[in-house]
């Protein structure tokens, strides 16, 4: 069985945190932050898992109970299989409730992964 990794979340706010990976524009990627990207892209390889991480990143609220976001074509223990995927990858947070549980994609997670793919301001000079 893997050992999943989380990437490091970072605050949209402040200037002390780094990110998971500079933008690609910047310079290449180290072995750690190539390893790092390519968990989160492979996390949103497949169609189901982006739709289920769209589902969740604009329910209102910023999180979704797993009984409001199912809907996406396939059997409940797939939805569950593509969430836990997801939450290997560092790009869910879960928390149970009774019976249910609520997945929610922490802001800082949206940050880093738009900051990775931003060119810097470096690369047009």
């Amino acid at each position: 069985m893997s050992n999943p990794q989380s990437l490091p979340l970072i605050d949209p706010d402040s200037d002390a945190v780094v990110p998971c990976c500079p933008p690609l524009t910047e310079r290449p990627f180290t072995v750690d932050e190539a390893e790092t990207a390519a968990r989160m892209f492979k996390a949103l390889g497949d169609p189901v898992r982006v739709r289920l991480f769209s589902a969740v990143a604009s329910h209102p609220g910023g999180e979704a109970c797993v009984c409001d976001i199912s809907d996406v074509g396939v059997s409940q223990p797939t939805v569950s299989h593509h969430l836990k995927k997801l939450k290997e990858a560092g790009l869910l947070t879960s928390e149970r409730r009774g019976t249910w549980v609520y997945y929610r994609v922490e802001p800082s997670v949206l940050a880093a992964m738009g900051r990775l793919l931003t060119a810097s301001a470096s690369a047009g000079a």
